[in-house]
């Protein structure tokens, strides 16, 4: 298929497909006119590939994906240089969460004590004789 089709079929563009070739994730042949060709396991490198920058992966991350799917795997990420940037990648992820995790119980805290003055400043002005 050329350009064209694969950047429809993986819902794409032909500029992404062309930035996808120049870092070396995609790989087409050259017919004889020189247009780019490709055949049914680059539509499967590219629905990785969009796969797995859906879920925050960089390209240099998904360059093992790749490898693991040229190299004649059913999936991706079922080879061991794969599996090493998934380990890498759910320790950021939780290291992430653990920081969002802090910094939500620091403002709850924070918005907890702004509700705790509010009151007590609304309850000493009540309480006060006019």
């Amino acid at each position: 298929m050329r350009i064209g089709e694969l950047a429809e079929r993986a819902g794409t563009s032909t500029r992404t497909l062309r930035y996808y070739e120049a870092r070396g994730l995609v790989r087409p042949r050259r017919a004889a006119n020189g247009y780019r060709c490709y055949d049914e396991a680059e539509l499967r490198v590219v629905h990785e590939i969009r796969a797995l920058l859906a879920v925050g992966f960089d390209l240099d991350d998904i360059r093992p994906f790749v490898a693991c799917l040229r190299a004649g795997n059913s999936s991706g990420d079922v080879c061991p240089d794969s599996v090493a940037v998934l380990r890498r990648k759910l320790a950021e992820v939780d290291d992430y969460l653990d920081r969002l995790g802090a910094v939500r119980r620091q403002l709850h805290d924070q918005l907890a004590r702004a509700i705790a003055h509010r009151e007590e400043t609304c309850l000493r002005t009540r309480q006060r004789p006019e």
